[in-house]
Formats: structure tokens, sequence, C-alpha cells
């Protein structure tokens, strides 16, 4: 079976969190009690390729942040489920992890950055009218 390695950041510090896709998916339905919940990936993934693996983990990580984003307060049950005991009054970004398999070697370790969101690319130049 499949692990998924989270790295949750909080105050500079830095812990790990290794869950199956299974736990994500109740944490999924017990959330969807409490707050607005995004997308999750698909629960059946026929064929265990490493780009369809790394497609559901992709994401995984977008489902945990976009319930730290669009969330004020966060429930407790998200909290426990990424270890975390108390929220500091952080600006959002700074608690978004990122996460990696722990059974693929060759998968890109990430280093956690926070979300960034632009309106427009800002490496795109306006046309010159």
């Amino acid at each position: 079976f499949q692990v998924f390695k989270i790295e949750v950041l909080m105050n500079g510090r830095k812990h790990f969190v290794e869950k199956r896709y299974s736990e994500f998916h109740a944490l999924h339905k017990k959330l969807k009690k409490f707050i607005r919940t995004p997308e999750i990936p698909s629960k059946h993934v026929r064929n265990w390729v490493p780009k369809v693996l790394e497609q559901r983990r992709q994401g995984l990580e977008l489902y945990l942040q976009t319930v730290i984003l669009e969330n004020e307060e966060l429930p407790k049950i998200f909290l426990d489920f990424l270890n975390v005991r108390h929220v500091p009054t952080l600006p959002k970004a700074e608690s978004c992890g990122s996460f990696d398999e722990t059974e693929s070697e060759e998968s890109s370790k990430l280093s956690h950055q926070p979300v960034l969101l632009f309106l427009r690319d800002p490496y795109v130049l306006p046309k010159a009218n």
C-alpha cells in the first residue's frame, strides 16, 4: 500500500506525518460535516503508474492547502490529522506544507513553499497597444 509523507511547517518548526489514502478519505468524510471541502482525488486508481500516483499526490497536497487557505479557523479533526496541537496566529501560507510519497525513490523532494497567487502572470509584460 501507498503511504504519503506530509511535511508540516509551523512556527519555523517542521515535522512529518505519514498517512495512507484511506486516512485522507476518512478525514474528508468528517470535514464535510463542518466545512465546505475541496474535491479530493478519486478513491479508485486503476493502475499504479508513477504518473498516476504523482497526480494523486499533487491532488492530496492541493486538498490540504485549500482547506488551510479557505478556513479562518481549522477544525480540530484537521489539526489532529496533521498532528498539530495548537495554531499560532501566523500568516496562513506559513502553515502550508508539502508532501511526497515515501515509496517512490525518484520522487522529487519538495521543500516547503508558501502558496502565492497572482491575478496576472507576473513575468508577462502587458501587450503594447
